[in-house]
């Protein structure tokens, strides 16, 4: 059974933060599937989608980007986040430095590649995802943007990825790979929060794809491990991509740890 709608005004609010390369356009089924009981916002990045590039005088962070989103919590006096990849990492970001703002953080693969590098025993993930990156930053600073994007797509979807895009996703893949570059930058440059995020108290849910690559896998390793309160699971049968190649089965997820949670909220508020 389906709940009862609820009257927009009393909706909670749930923020959308999609991945590298992507768009709010990724959530777009999402949007779809919790607008009838909660305010939606798909937020997009420095770069992305219809946000204007990063034109500061220093480099991109984190904390930019979560800028973008935070007036959208601070309106809705707190709200849901999600994120997947880039999104993802983000919102742990967001997590940290606003936890009374999040009232609850879904994440789908954050590429929190600091993690990595704090642990010597994930040299071989990390070596393979700086290789990659390195060959896709060599063709943006060569000006080939269809040949990096072509790189990062196939890297994180699998051979054939690219292939199996249309014309108009390609090109449009393509002009956003200087911003895709700043981002690796903001990545690398920023802590993660472990130590913020566990005392934080927010319920988090971390998902991750059986498929993916093994810097994907070996950072929700890592999650789990410095994160036990939080809930993870791995989807079978998916990859780092998830939410785009595997939306209704991903969406479903999010969606019924958002229901829980807001039927624990209201439990918690009944005499």
């Amino acid at each position: 059974m389906k709940p009862a709608t609820i009257d927009e005004a009393h909706r909670p609010t749930v923020v959308l933060l999609h991945s590298s390369g992507s768009s709010a356009r990724q959530w777009q089924d999402l949007v779809e599937t919790l607008r009838h009981q909660f305010r939606v916002f798909a937020v997009e990045f420095h770069g992305h989608g219809m946000c204007p590039d990063w034109r500061g005088d220093r480099p991109l962070t984190l904390a930019d980007e979560a800028a973008i989103a935070v007036p959208l919590l601070e309106m809705a006096g707190g709200a849901h986040v999600v994120g997947h990849s880039y999104g993802g990492a983000v919102a742990l970001h967001i997590a940290a430095t606003h936890p009374r703002l999040v009232r609850s953080l879904v994440a789908y693969e954050p590429v929190v590649f600091r993690l990595l590098l704090e642990h010597e025993e994930a040299g071989n993930e990390l070596r393979g995802f700086v290789s990659a990156a390195r060959v896709t930053r060599d063709c943006v600073e060569q000006g080939e943007l269809l040949q990096a994007a072509r790189r990062f797509t196939e890297y994180w979807a699998g051979t054939g990825a690219w292939q199996a895009l249309p014309a108009s996703r390609q090109e449009a893949m393509a002009l956003r790979m200087p911003s895709v570059m700043r981002q690796f930058d903001a990545l690398f440059g920023t802590p993660v929060p472990i130590g913020q995020l566990c005392r934080s108290g927010i319920p988090m849910l971390f998902l991750g794809g059986a498929r993916t690559v093994p810097a994907g896998r070996r950072i929700v390793q890592l999650l789990r491990d410095a994160l036990p309160p939080a809930e993870h699971e791995e989807l079978p049968g998916m990859g780092h991509m998830g939410p785009i190649t595997h939306a209704v089965r991903v969406n479903e997820r999010i969606s019924r740890f958002l229901h829980a949670h807001e039927a624990r909220e209201l439990a918690l508020m009944t005499p």
